[in-house]
């Protein structure tokens, strides 16, 4: 196996707008209503909840369901880009999961943490 690999360029800022169209993808999510539609919330008790009372939801609004198609489609794209790049036919078979884990280090900013992409603690 393979310690190090030399990623190229087009590579390298392909997957550097991949961590970018996730961290806002989660960020955007965020700050969005808990349900797409309207839908009535629920005290603890009458339903599961992990968070306790659960408040109404006003559900999202035409112009948020579209943004958050519009970020989805990115980060498909940018998947496939980063996927379907020509380096990955360079690499053994045997080393691309090793290879595809570097790059994602290599690539991650301080600002663009696992934490931040994934909401992982």
């Amino acid at each position: 196996m393979t310690d190090t690999f030399s990623f190229p360029d087009d590579l390298l800022k392909l997957q550097v707008e991949l961590h970018r169209a996730y961290a806002e993808h989660r960020d955007f999510l965020a700050g969005l209503p808990w349900s797409v539609e309207p839908m009535q919330g629920w005290a603890r008790g009458e339903r599961f909840s992990h968070r306790g009372d659960v408040p109404d939801s006003p559900g999202m609004t035409d112009e948020q369901k579209q943004r958050a198609e519009r970020m989805r489609q990115e980060l498909r794209d940018l998947s496939a880009a980063v996927v379907d790049h020509s380096y990955w036919a360079t690499v053994a078979r045997e080393d691309v999961v090793a290879a595809r884990m570097l790059l994602k280090k290599q690539t991650r900013s301080d600002a663009v943490t696992p934490e931040a992409v994934w909401g992982v603690r």
